[in-house]
């Protein structure tokens, strides 16, 4: 998975790529979604919502309760996922899917909140960059023609001045018609923001991968070993040649509406692939080497090696951008990481309660 942070310098247009060394820690990230956003049919929304509802047995405000108990967290093929060790969990209550652009769009109505793209950058965090180039706005994916190097990410991903979780490609763009979709360009302090004024929390990843795991505790996927049981698509990922070409197989280009794909055993839907979504644990490369048997809640410090001393919060289950030929992080037990203020098109979140 990439993590996207801010940009360190503007230099020349806004609107043009910026390289991800290029990013601070000030900015946002914008909203790319492919230009062919697949009509799935209109009933099948109507489905989805009452599948939702019947699948959480126990549900309280949208959420799924989940009887506490003991799993094996981790994997092996990760390195910042072992040692795979045994953790227990108290009871508590989550989202039965990410939070969506409905949700979350109630959240703003009330409370006038401003999420982290919507600002306009600190001058002090760019000296000598012009003021009307520090511009609000996020990074978006845009699918190239061609890349050089699965190595160069700055290669699909854009700057767009005014993308945003209204506008999630940008001014021009609008999320009419997608209420039930995922809200997206989500930092984590707006994640908490939203959290916090739902009378909820963010999850813990130890909660987070207990609930994706459910009965499946030592399986490849949350839903078995084979991606694809009897041919059928089981997540929103990216099928084709990334980041060039999206063949859809799943029927989506970007993101889908929340619960488009089965729940898992726990009832949970849409906790592998999508949108990546926020924890409230930060990010240690090594926290599993230590990390507590019961209730664990992420280390003191955050630390990845490969940006020493930029804050990093976990994020857990991949997104529709996730692709066996780039990024497998959607596989159970694997670890994602994102820097504290950046927001993408694929970056969302869900909610979770103590009982």
């Amino acid at each position: 998975m990439i993590r996207i942070t801010m940009l360190a310098s503007l230099v020349g247009s806004i609107l043009n790529p910026i390289s991800p060394e290029a990013i601070t820690t000030q900015q946002k990230p914008s909203v790319v979604v492919c230009k062919t956003e697949p009509k799935k049919k209109s009933l099948a929304r109507i489905a989805t919502k009452n599948s939702i509802k019947a699948n959480a047995d126990k549900k309280d405000n949208g959420m799924v309760f989940v009887q506490g108990g003991s799993f094996m967290m981790g994997n092996k093929d990760f390195s910042d996922a072992v040692p795979v060790h045994k953790v227990t969990v108290n009871s508590y209550w989550i989202d039965a899917h990410e939070v969506t652009n409905a949700e979350f769009s109630a959240f703003v109505k009330a409370t006038k909140y401003i999420t982290v793209a919507e600002r306009p950058l600190d001058p002090k965090a760019f000296p000598g960059v012009p003021l009307e180039k520090l511009k609000a706005g996020s990074l978006v994916f845009k699918a190239p023609k061609q890349v050089s190097s699965l190595d160069n990410y700055f290669e699909w991903w854009e700057f767009v001045a005014g993308a945003d979780w209204q506008h999630p490609l940008g001014p021009k763009s609008n999320i009419a018609g997608k209420e039930n979709y995922p809200v997206v360009h989500i930092a984590h302090e707006d994640a908490m923001a939203y959290a916090k004024w739902a009378g909820k929390r963010l999850p813990t990843e130890a909660e987070w991968e207990f609930a994706s795991k459910g009965k499946n505790t030592s399986s490849k996927y949350e839903w078995g070993n084979q991606l694809l049981p009897n041919g059928k698509w089981m997540a929103n990922i990216f099928q084709g040649t990334f980041p060039t070409s999206n063949l859809k197989k799943d029927g989506y280009a970007a993101t889908a509406p929340v619960g488009s794909f089965p729940a898992n055993t726990t009832g949970v839907y849409d906790m592998t692939g999508n949108v990546w979504e926020w924890c409230s644990d930060l990010y240690h490369v090594n926290y599993y080497k230590s990390s507590p048997a019961q209730n664990p809640k992420g280390p003191k410090n955050s630390f990845d090696p490969e940006e020493p001393g930029v804050v990093k919060y976990v994020q857990r289950g991949g997104s529709y951008l996730c692709s066996d030929q780039y990024c497998v992080r959607y596989e159970a037990g694997s670890r994602g990481k994102g820097e504290a203020m950046s927001s993408t098109n694929h970056i969302g979140f869900r909610c979770a309660k103590d009982m």
